[in-house]
């Protein structure tokens, strides 16, 4: 594919300008889905909303450089929120939607924000909640119609407020593009593993160096589509699902929900989803739960299917020629079995870019046998997000790709990543001192993630240099690639090694119930006696095996001495996970500290 060489645009308004003026004679520039039916959104329906919108706001009374959240699920609305205020001059602060009211207050007072969009009525009661400790909030802009307090506002209402104003503002089209590449576009909060979220802030300039050096390395245009369901709050989203997609003129189909996606994607029938790890584990996961719920021969077919397929992307991958034989081997394995995957992800799917957190090499592997291809890429916050990402031209499972194209990326004496470009961030939002322990004097960010560069310039991570495991032998041991193992699992839905300072490291699993009961079922000689399944010995002996089965290999001192289960999985309500999914090591080992003590008793 032909890549776009254009300059990078000069700020997001002029991207967005950019792509109207481009694209207006597109159908769609966003879809959503309402009363059963979904909705077409042009390209200029939403610059005439966008352009009301931030009227409405500046007849607030908002100043530039003002603070304005959106604490939303990902929504058509959203963007219009986004776009809304930056063509206003106002820095966007996005806002997790599953956080907890007392973690939007630390935000909320941190970021000192003027004015915040909320997309219902149980954000807007979170908002409520604290209300009383934001006086300087001029208004709550809800997504949704609904009774609200007498300062608040829907956004139709806002909308319509923008259109009353709208003959005070004839420099409107110039005003919006007065905003300088160094201006700060937003202020997003990172999830934090550890202590109080810290503000990154972005400019137009990260942003819009991170677009086009995406847009050299993949190409999507008008006559793709996109599904978008991973949280807008995210970086990720923010600028691959979101900007990328305006400035390619891809339309974005908006999912209705997390839940409804599988639905949302069969009628969609998008040519590009960008996911993240868990996404496509649950899908493997249920693949082979689905062969293996088949009988003998469907679970025969499924393994020929699977080995001629890998056989053949081995080849493939290499460049090596493929005999005839196994083309026609493949062709028939892809008939019977990866044809029918395809189908139920819309027909139309080419490619999946993931995100967010490493993938196991296993399931891309797996993906890529069945002719849907999943680039994995790697970034942060602060690095606007991507630093790196694969390609159908130069792809390397196992890898995050190569950096990208201005982006210069440097492994450290410790094995730390280091990257240097204009999409780095200029230091975190009221903290000096975090600033300069993550950016040096020389201006090389430092990501906090362990890694290689191989010679061919792909990058691999390894862990988390805060996640390495240290035992009290001295032996270090990075956990991230023994738990994607571990998962790989249909019986087992997440798991975390534990062993820092401790003799050996042990395994906490949160095993899957589902196949668990479905595997029990089939199981006539154990006797249940009505006890509970995650008791019975025969189950803890199963999950231990099915754990220890992924580990084979592994060095002595790297392999758990012990599994445990535990029944619940993590979550982020439950503070084990951030709002990307990522499990904090260290509340998981709060919260079962017992369980855990008692292993090494």
């Amino acid at each position: 594919m032909e890549k776009r060489q254009s300059r990078p645009p000069k700020t997001l308004n002029h991207l967005f300008v950019d792509a109207v003026d481009r694209y207006h004679t597109k159908l769609a520039a966003q879809r959503y889905k309402l009363d059963n039916t979904w909705i077409d959104v042009r390209h200029h329906e939403l610059d005439r909303w966008i352009k009301l919108a931030s009227l409405g706001l500046r007849e607030l009374g908002l100043g530039v450089g003002d603070r304005v959240a959106i604490l939303s699920e990902t929504r058509y609305e959203w963007a219009i929120a986004d776009f809304a205020c930056l063509a206003a001059g106002y820095v966007v602060v996005p806002i997790y939607p599953s956080l907890p009211a007392s973690q939007i207050r630390y935000i909320l007072k941190d970021a000192d924000v003027s004015a915040i969009f909320v997309s219902d009525s149980s954000q807007y009661q979170k908002i409520q909640s604290l209300r009383a400790d934001f006086p300087n909030v001029k208004s709550v802009i809800v997504f949704e119609n609904q009774a609200l307090e007498k300062s608040d506002l829907p956004l139709t209402g806002l909308i319509q407020q923008g259109a009353s104003a709208e003959d005070n503002y004839p420099s409107y089209e110039e005003d919006r593009l007065k905003a300088e590449p160094d201006d700060i576009a937003t202020i997003i909060y990172t999830s934090g593993t550890t202590g109080d979220p810290k503000g990154v802030m972005l400019s137009h300039a990260n942003f819009c160096s991170n677009v086009h050096a995406v847009s050299q390395v993949l190409d999507f245009g008008v006559s793709d589509g996109c599904l978008s369901f991973l949280p807008l709050s995210h970086c990720l989203e923010r600028m691959a699902g979101h900007y990328y997609m305006f400035h390619q003129g891809v339309t974005i189909n908006y999912a209705q929900s997390f839940d409804t996606v599988a639905a949302d994607i069969a009628e969609t029938r998008p040519t590009v989803v960008l996911a993240v790890p868990r996404v496509f584990e649950k899908i493997y996961a249920r693949v082979i739960e689905s062969a293996a719920a088949g009988g003998a021969l469907k679970q025969h077919l499924f393994r020929w299917a699977r080995k001629q397929a890998e056989e053949w992307y081995a080849l493939t991958l290499t460049g090596n020629p493929v005999r005839a034989s196994l083309k026609i081997k493949r062709a028939l394995a892809d008939r019977l079995v990866f044809a029918k995957l395809r189908k139920q992800i819309g027909g139309r799917v080419r490619v999946f870019i993931s995100g967010a957190a490493p993938l196991s090499p296993e399931i891309a592997e797996f993906f890529f046998a069945a002719g849907l291809p999943v680039l994995e890429g790697y970034g942060l916050t602060e690095t606007s997000p991507v630093i790196s990402v694969n390609s159908l031209e130069n792809l390397q499972i196992g890898s995050v790709g190569r950096p990208l194209p201005g982006v210069d990326v440097r492994i450290a004496a410790d094995g730390e990543i280091l990257c240097h470009g204009p999409n780095v961030t200029s230091g975190y939002f009221n903290r000096p001192e975090a600033t300069r322990e993550a950016i040096d004097e020389d201006g090389w960010f430092h990501t906090g993630d362990v890694g290689r560069l191989d010679e061919q310039g792909f990058l691999t991570i390894t862990d988390r240099k805060k996640d390495i495991i240290a035992t009290a032998g001295g032996k270090k041991i990075a956990p991230q690639p023994i738990e994607n193992r571990v998962k790989l699992s249909e019986f087992v839905s997440n798991a975390v090694l534990i062993g820092d300072k401790r003799k050996f490291p042990i395994m906490l699993v949160v095993p899957d119930t589902v196949a668990l009961a479905a595997w029990l079922a089939q199981q006539p000689s154990v006797d249940t006696d009505g006890s509970d399944m995650l008791t019975l010995p025969a189950v803890v002996s199963k999950v231990e095996h099915e754990v220890m089965a992924q580990l084979t290999n592994l060095a002595s001192y790297e392999t758990p001495k012990k599994v445990l289960i535990v029944r619940k999985d993590f979550s982020i309500e439950g503070g084990e996970l951030t709002p990307t999914m990522k499990v904090k090591r260290s509340a998981v080992e709060s919260l079962y500290s017992d369980l855990i003590d008692s292993a090494y008793t």
